[in-house]
């Protein structure tokens, strides 16, 4: 039986955190990419080696889709019929130095099978992609602005409403063709 923690020490998450993860089939690898957070980190929280801070807690709550007391406390409140991702709580993947940031709108538990993204391009920015897993097929569909696709040797201009469908499994380059921000849908799925 464990022994009640003293009431100055940290929760440990460490067991929550893993069994959250591993509930939602990720590995160490997919959670580290969506929230942020090193891989050496997250192995040493779960094996309770370290104790996150506030902004890293809140960042692992909301790559998995929980409340940060659910995480901190282990307690599942019960399940609502509908429930609501306020805009702060969807994990995001900033790449500032690159001129893009990209919402996770799909759940946890799909990625790596059906993803699905909010892209916003800076003026000028790009978001470039290496080659994805063999068979993997990406949608993006541009809501506003100007945007650019490069793939597989080809590059076209999007119009807004229209959707570029492509190989994720070659390099691939989007960029703001335009002066003003740029925003966009993207699907991508693994086969």
């Amino acid at each position: 039986m464990k022994s009640a923690q003293p009431v100055n020490s940290p929760p440990e998450i460490g067991a929550t955190l893993q069994k959250l993860r591993l509930a939602r089939g990720l590995t160490l690898e997919d959670l580290s990419r969506v929230a942020g957070v090193s891989k050496s980190m997250l192995s040493q929280i779960e094996r309770e080696k370290a104790n996150p801070t506030i902004a890293i807690t809140w960042r692992l709550a909301n790559a998995l889709g929980v409340g940060i007391g659910e995480l901190l406390t282990g307690q599942t409140p019960d399940a609502a019929t509908i429930r609501i991702l306020e805009a702060h709580e969807t994990p995001t993947l900033p790449g500032n130095h690159a001129g893009y940031v990209m919402r996770i709108l799909g759940p946890m538990e799909l990625a790596g099978k059906f993803e699905w993204y909010e892209l916003t391009l800076a003026p000028g920015g790009e978001l470039a992609s290496g080659a994805h897993d063999p068979g993997t097929v990406e949608h993006l569909t541009l809501l506003h602005g100007a945007m650019e696709l490069e793939a597989g040797g080809e590059k076209k201009k999007l119009k807004i409403g229209s959707t570029a469908r492509y190989p994720g499994d070659q390099e691939h380059v989007i960029r703001n063709a335009g002066k003003t921000e740029a925003k966009a849908l993207m699907v991508v799925i693994h086969r």
